[in-house]
C-alpha cells in the first residue's frame, strides 16, 4: 500500500495553536489531493510541540488517464462561435466530433505521477498555512509559526525531492531536544517513523501524551495517598508542551491554603501549568501540586519539584497581597465608585450605568422567581464591584467569585454573596445552571441587559463572529428559564428594557412643508428619523411610531432567542421545525413553548398524528389554492343542506367538539390533552376526504366545505402552525 509521510519540524509551536494546526493541515491536504484527482484510504494528522505530521494511506502512484467530452456549438452555428470553441479547447475543426448536429470536443489527458504533484501541494500548504500568528526568520520570505528546521517527505518509501525557501526535503528527523541522542535519524515509513520517535523520547500522538500525563499524575498522587483535581483544559494544554511528559509531585507551603481555593488553583494553572491536588474524602486542596516536566530527571524529580515550589510560593505571595488589600474596610464601596469611570462600551455607557440597569431589571424579575426584590437589587448592585479589585485585575477569570468572598468577609447575607458569586453562570453549555432564586434573578438581568444593549446598537452576531458572546448569553437565559421553570414573557422583558433605553423627540421644523419627523435616540445618539404621515395629532402619531420602532427591535431579539432555542433543542434530538411551528403562534414563554414542542413531538410520532398532519396539509393546500381566486367564504358551517354527506356532518361536529376540548386544555396548559383532542379529528378528516368532493359544482356545497376545512385548519392552528412542520 502506497503511503505519503510529511513532517514539518520547527521550533516550539504554542500549545494553544496545535489542535487547530492539525485540523488545518488535514483540511488543506484533503482539498489539494481531491483537486489533483487523487483518492486515499486514510488521512491522519498529528501536532506536537515541535512538529506537524501528515500521513496518507492508500494513495495511487499516479492519477488515471482521463477523457473529457465538451459540448460545443451546433454545426449550423455562426463561424465566430466555432472559432471561440476551438480557441477554448485548443483543437482544430477536424478534431471535433459531430453527433446529432452538435459538435463535441474529446480531450484526452494522461495521468500524472503522484510523486510529481506532491512538491507543489506541500509548497502551497506551507506558504498558505493559516497560523493565528506567524513570523519570518533569517533572510527568507517564508512565514511560519516558528522557524522551520527540517521537512521530511516520503512517498512509496522514497524521498520526494523539493525545497521550500532553501529548506530541502529528506527522510531525516530529530527526537527529543534533551533526552534524544542529539543526532538526526532517518526513517523508512510511518511505522518506522513513529517507532523511532518513541525510541528518542517523543510521543507523536497528543492523545498518547495526554494519557501519559493523566496516568502519571494519578499515580504520583496515589503513591502519597492523594487525589488529582481534574482539569481537562489544563490537561489538553500541558499535553502540547512536552514531547515526553513526566508528572512530578511537588509540595507547597500549607500556609497558602487559607487563600480561596479558586485563587490557588488559578495561580497554579495560569502562571505555572500545575495541577492541584486534594485529599480523598475532604473538601479543599492539599498542600501539593503536580508539575509536568519534559525530562526524566535522575533524582526522580526532587530538584525540579523544589524549584517549582519556590516559584509557586512567589506567585501565591502576590495573590496573598491582593487578597489582603482587597479585604480592607470600605473597599467594596470604593469599588462601586470606581465603576463610574470604567467604560463598558463606548455606546452603552459606563460599568456603573450597566449596574444600575441590572439592578432595576433584577428587581422586576425577582417576583417571577420567588426572590425578594430588595435583595435582588442589592445583589445586582454588588455584582460587578469586584471588577475594580486587585485580585480580579490579576485574575479576570475570578470575577464574581471574588465578589462573593469579599461580601462574606464584609458580613453580607450568604444568599446575596452566592448570587454575586454565581451570577455569570452558566457560561457555557457544560456549565451548571444556578438554582437559587436570588442568583437566577441577577443572572437573568445581567444577560438580558447584555443582549438588549448590543442589539440596540446593532452589534449582533454575524456568521461565525460573535465578539460580545451574545449567543452564549442567549443560551444562558434559555437554560436559566427552562431548568428553573421561570414563567418569563421574553417579549415584555425585552420591550421594557429597550423602551427604557430609547427616547424620542418630535421635530416640527418641517411642519410647514408637511414633513414632521420623529427622531428616535439611543442615549444621546439619533438612531432613526421617521417622517409622520400628516400634521394632525402629531404627539399620538409620534408615540405610536416610537412604540412600533421599539417593538420591531424586540421582535428581532425574540427571533434570536428562537434560533438559540432551536439549537439547544436540536442538540437534545428535537426537530427544529416543531420549534418553528410553536413559535409561529407568537408565544414567548419558553417553558410553555418547550412543553408544546414535546407534546407535539409525541403526537406526531403516533399514527393519528402523522395521518392528521397529512390531512391538514391537504386541507391547507386546497384553501391556499382557493385563496388565490378570491376571499374564502366565512360564517357558520351548515349541517342541514340537501343531500349533505354524513361524513361532512360528522366532521363539522368533531371540529366543534375538538375546538372546545383544545381551548380547555390550552387554558390549563395541558398540551397532551390538546393533542388527544386533535387526535380525535383523524378519523372524521380521513372519512371526509374519502367520501366528499370539496370543489362541488353546487356553490352552496363548495362554500360550506371550504368553511369546514377552514375550521379544521383554525382549530389545529391553536396548538401549532402545522404548515411549518415537515413530513
Amino acid at each position: 500500500m502506497t503511503q505519503l509521510l510529511l513532517e514539518i519540524f520547527s521550533e516550539e509551536i504554542p500549545a494553544r495553536m496545535q489542535a487547530g494546526a492539525a485540523r488545518d493541515l488535514e483540511r488543506m491536504a484533503s482539498e489539494r489531493l481531491k483537486a489533483a484527482g487523487l483518492s486515499w484510504d486514510a488521512l491522519t494528522t498529528f501536532a506536537g510541540p515541535r512538529r506537524l505530521t501528515l500521513v496518507v494511506e492508500g494513495l495511487p502512484v499516479a492519477t488515471p488517464d482521463r477523457e473529457e467530452e465538451i459540448k460545443g456549438p451546433k454545426v449550423s452555428a455562426p463561424e465566430q462561435a466555432l472559432e471561440g470553441f476551438l480557441r477554448k479547447t485548443g483543437l482544430t475543426r477536424d478534431q471535433l466530433v459531430e453527433r446529432d448536429g452538435v459538435l463535441f470536443a474529446v480531450i484526452s489527458q494522461k495521468g500524472r505521477a503522484t510523486a510529481d504533484m506532491i512538491p507543489a501541494m506541500v509548497d502551497e500548504i506551507v506558504r498558505g498555512f493559516p497560523w493565528p500568528k506567524s513570523m519570518r526568520w533569517g533572510s527568507g520570505s517564508l512565514r511560519w509559526v516558528r522557524p522551520i528546521k527540517r521537512i521530511l517527505c516520503l512517498f512509496d518509501d522514497a524521498i520526494v525531492p523539493f525545497a521550500i525557501d532553501g529548506i530541502e526535503s529528506g527522510d531525516v528527523t530529530e527526537g527529543h531536544r534533551f533526552l534524544g541522542s542529539g543526532q538526526p535519524f532517518g526513517v523508512a515509513d510511518f511505522e518506522d517513523y513513529r517507532k523511532k520517535l518513541e525510541q528518542h523520547y517523543v510521543l507523536l500522538d497528543p492523545a498518547d501524551r495526554r494519557l501519559r500525563i493523566l496516568e502519571g499524575a494519578q499515580r504520583v498522587c496515589s503513591d502519597r495517598g492523594l487525589a488529582l483535581v481534574d482539569d481537562d483544559g489544563l490537561l489538553d494544554e500541558v499535553s502540547g508542551l512536552a514531547e515526553w511528559p513526566t508528572p512530578i509531585l511537588g509540595d507547597m507551603d500549607p500556609q497558602f491554603l487559607d487563600l480561596p481555593p479558586e485563587v490557588v488553583r488559578l495561580s497554579m494553572k495560569t502562571h505555572q501549568k500545575y495541577f492541584a491536588v486534594r485529599e480523598p474524602g475532604r473538601e479543599g486542596l492539599a498542600p501539593h501540586f503536580v508539575v509536568v516536566a519534559n525530562v526524566e530527571a535522575s533524582d526522580g524529580g526532587k530538584a525540579l519539584a523544589a524549584g517549582n515550589s519556590r516559584v509557586l510560593s512567589a506567585r501565591l505571595n502576590d495573590a496573598r497581597f491582593f487578597w489582603d488589600e482587597d479585604r480592607k474596610d470600605g473597599a467594596l464601596l470604593s469599588w462601586l465608585e470606581k465603576l463610574g469611570g470604567v467604560t463598558f462600551h463606548a455606546r452603552l455607557g459606563t460599568m456603573w450605568d450597566r449596574v444600575q440597569r441590572i439592578e432595576a431589571l433584577a428587581g422586576e424579575i425577582a417576583p417571577l422567581v420567588d426572590a425578594d426584590p430588595t435583595a435582588a437589587r442589592l445583589a445586582a448592585r454588588y455584582a460587578k464591584a469586584d471588577l475594580a479589585s486587585s485580585m480580579v485585575g490579576e485574575f479576570p477569570e475570578l470575577q464574581g467569585i471574588m465578589g462573593g468572598y469579599y461580601l462574606r468577609e464584609a458580613g453580607e447575607d450568604a444568599d446575596i454573596a452566592d448570587a454575586v458569586r454565581d451570577h455569570y453562570r452558566p457560561q457555557g453549555p457544560a456549565d451548571a445552571v444556578p438554582t437559587a432564586s436570588l442568583t437566577v434573578a441577577v443572572s437573568l438581568a445581567d444577560k438580558l441587559d447584555t443582549l438588549v444593549g448590543f442589539f440596540a446598537i446593532d452589534e449582533k452576531p454575524t456568521g461565525s463572529k460573535d465578539p460580545f458572546a451574545l449567543r452564549r448569553a442567549a443560551l444562558g437565559v434559555i437554560r436559566l428559564v427552562l431548568e428553573n421553570g421561570v414563567r418569563l414573557g421574553l417579549s415584555e422583558a425585552c420591550f421594557k428594557s429597550l423602551n427604557s433605553r430609547f427616547r424620542y423627540t418630535l421635530d416640527k421644523s418641517g411642519v410647514t412643508d408637511g414633513e414632521p419627523y420623529v427622531n428616535i435616540y439611543f442615549q444621546d445618539e439619533i438612531v432613526a428619523s421617521i417622517r409622520l404621515e400628516s400634521e394632525s395629532e402629531l404627539k399620538p402619531q409620534a408615540e405610536a411610531v416610537f412604540h412600533r420602532y421599539v417593538e420591531k427591535e424586540a421582535d428581532g431579539l425574540l427571533a434570536f432567542f428562537a434560533d438559540r432555542l432551536k439549537v439547544l433543542l436540536r442538540d437534545q434530538g428535537k426537530r427544529h421545525d416543531l420549534v418553528d411551528a410553536v413559535f409561529a403562534l407568537g408565544d414567548d414563554d419558553l417553558v410553555r413553548i418547550v412543553r408544546r414542542v414535546e407534546a407535539l413531538e409525541a403526537f406526531l410520532a403516533t399514527d393519528d398524528g402523522a395521518n392528521l398532519l397529512a390531512g391538514y396539509k391537504r386541507a391547507s393546500n386546497i384553501l391556499k389554492a382557493e385563496e388565490k381566486k378570491g376571499p374564502l367564504p366565512e360564517g357558520a358551517v351548515a349541517t342541514d343542506l340537501p343531500n349533505q354527506p354524513a361524513e361532512e356532518v360528522a366532521l363539522a361536529a368533531a371540529v366543534t367538539t375538538a375546538a372546545t376540548a383544545v381551548d380547555a386544555a390550552l387554558q390549563t396548559e395541558d398540551f397532551a390533552a390538546a393533542m388527544s383532542a386533535l387526535a380525535r379529528l383523524r378519523a372524521p378528516v380521513d372519512a371526509f376526504f374519502t367520501a366528499v368532493m370539496v370543489n362541488s359544482d353546487a356553490p352552496a356545497e363548495r362554500d360550506n366545505r371550504l368553511k369546514l376545512l377552514g375550521q379544521v385548519r383554525a382549530v389545529m392552528g391553536r396548538v401549532a402552525d402545522f404548515g411549518l412542520i415537515g413530513g
